[in-house]
């Protein structure tokens, strides 16, 4: 799924401004899908179900993928077997953009539910009963997912059909699928016990239908169970009074019968826990400009690899390489930020550190597009110099090499930036809403990518005003990316500008996070795939 775009621009030989698109709204639905599939988890359906689902989806997803591909239902749609745009056939476009559809799901559901599901599983009772064969297995299954990426990652370029090339995995999946429901009569299940998200909810509702009460002067007269032995309560503030208005009790019923409907009287409690994330939108606001950003790692310097000369010597070097580069670069980043968030030790002034984790991830944005421009601008002058504006499917002197700093700089400035904000959100969240940090975190840099398709739109649109070429043309020769990569640097610079304006502005609360250690970020899937592992270092320490 990486180097998806070189398959829809090699094969299907469309524009390389749709196929970004496409590489966007995939990557995009990855990133948003997974705060709507916890609270279905959490709700209703539970780990296990999503699991299967998703693992159900994954697998037709991916198998729907490979019959997407010309050669394999050529006799059947009546099409040519040629991986050419013609040999593509009504029927091939529908299976794909519904495996996308089904992948999308699969990821976003095992991202979800894997984590639970694993501890659901790992009892107290049953840790003490794992066998030295069943942690030998797991040991080497642990190794599996650590050496199958890296063969991948060496086999990819002597694999050429892509019929191959998406039939390999979509083997494994089905079959790790069908190894998942071998163990489902011994699985340990939990039925959903609710979403805190529905508190939220619930007090929105209660505070609109209540509209027209007025507010008691005294704060005490508000409902708040506070002789029951609750985890935490807080405090009334007179900040959004108008939410307040959900913890009114009523004159004309008993509070018993008030007590029975949840969604017309809530605690002062949780009305203060859903104040508490309404500040947090103007500097929420700030971190979908990073996921525009991120958007171009996966479409436009792909794109820009693949047409460039990937020898080294006598030796062909895979494109995945310069994504193994952008991995290795993000994990030093995170681990220096981890350093740099354990420097501050107990001090008050670590609550400063996630703005201060951005706004430096920032800079490291605005670098990578600089870059990225100049290397572009280059890049066209060798194309008009040996005339192959019109050849699009030649290869182009220049070493793929050339894009290596900008790769670094992406991985510097998403590991740096995907850690910060997940740590700005485990500070300032209420205790409430804690399970779903990594969730929203994820799904803000999901409209980011998803966004990144309008950026591209609007300054195509604004590039050809007064009768001007459009920057982004039908080919990557004939397009002027230098000049959308310095509009991205402009649009950073900003971005950073309005964040440290909202940041001064913000009242940021004291840090919950312990020393995180660098065993501490966890891989998850999708290209934002550095997290915190939230359950080891970031438990709040007092409610």
């Amino acid at each position: 799924m990486w180097v998806m775009i070189t398959y829809l621009t090699n094969v299907w030989k469309i524009s390389l401004v749709r196929a970004a698109a496409i590489v966007n709204f995939f990557w995009g639905t990855v990133l948003m899908l997974p705060l709507a599939i916890q609270y279905l988890v959490d709700t209703i359906i539970g780990n296990y179900w999503m699991l299967l689902v998703s693992s159900l989806a994954y697998s037709a997803g991916m198998g729907f993928l490979t019959m997407s591909t010309p050669p394999v239902l050529a006799g059947a749609m009546g099409t040519c077997s040629e991986y050419k745009p013609e040999c593509i056939g009504e029927g091939q476009k529908i299976l794909f953009y519904t495996a996308l559809g089904l992948i999308a799901f699969g990821m976003s559901g095992h991202l979800v539910s894997i984590g639970g599901f694993m501890a659901d599983q790992m009892t107290d009772s049953r840790a003490e009963q794992v066998s030295m064969r069943s942690a030998k297995l797991f040991f080497f299954s642990f190794c599996g997912v650590v050496l199958v990426p890296i063969i991948a990652l060496i086999a990819f370029p002597y694999i050429k059909p892509w019929k191959i090339r998406f039939g390999i995995p979509a083997i494994f999946t089905v079959v790790a699928t069908l190894v998942f429901l071998s163990g489902t009569c011994s699985y340990r299940r939990r039925k959903p016990l609710g979403s805190p998200l529905t508190t939220v909810f619930r007090v929105f509702v209660a505070s609109a239908l209540k509209l027209f009460y007025r507010i008691p002067r005294n704060a005490s007269e508000l409902y708040e169970r506070d002789n029951v032995d609750e985890i935490y309560v807080v405090q009334h503030t007179r900040s959004l009074r108008c939410l307040d208005k959900a913890a009114i009790i009523l004159p004309d019923k008993t509070l018993e019968q008030q007590e029975g409907n949840r969604w017309r009287l809530c605690r002062v409690t949780e009305i203060e826990e859903t104040k508490g994330l309404l500040p947090m939108i103007p500097i929420c606001l700030t971190f979908i400009i990073p996921g525009v950003v991120s958007s171009i790692g996966l479409t436009y310097f792909l794109e820009q690899a693949d047409h460039l000369n990937r020898k080294v010597g006598k030796l062909s070097v895979p494109l995945p390489i310069l994504l193994l580069f952008y991995d290795i670069a993000r994990t030093q980043f995170t681990n220096l930020y981890a350093k740099f968030l354990n420097s501050f030790g107990e001090s008050q002034s670590k609550k400063y550190a996630p703005a201060i984790g951005f706004a430096t991830s920032m800079v490291l944005a605005i670098l990578c597009c600089i870059t990225a421009a100049k290397v572009e601008t280059r890049r066209l002058d060798v194309i008009r110099s040996h005339g192959l504006i019109d050849k699009p499917d030649d290869k182009i002197p220049m070493s793929m090499f050339w894009l290596l700093p900008q790769f670094l700089l992406l991985g510097g400035f998403d590991g740096v930036c995907e850690v910060s904000i997940a740590c700005f959100f485990i500070d300032q969240f209420p205790p409430l809403l804690f399970k779903y940090v990594a969730h929203i975190f994820s799904g803000t840099l999901g409209l980011g990518t998803m966004g990144g398709v309008l950026s591209v739109y609007l300054v195509g649109i604004i590039s050809e005003r007064k009768g001007k070429q459009n920057w982004f043309q039908d080919t990557l020769n004939k397009s002027r990316l230098d000049n959308y990569y310095w509009v991205l640097a402009a649009l950073t610079a900003a971005n950073l500008v309005v964040f440290i304006v909202v940041a001064m502005w913000y009242a940021f609360k004291d840090s919950r996070l312990e020393n995180l250690e660098e065993t501490e970020f966890e891989e998850t899937d999708g290209p934002f795939r550095m997290m915190p592992n939230f359950a080891a270092s970031a438990e709040p320490k007092s409610s």
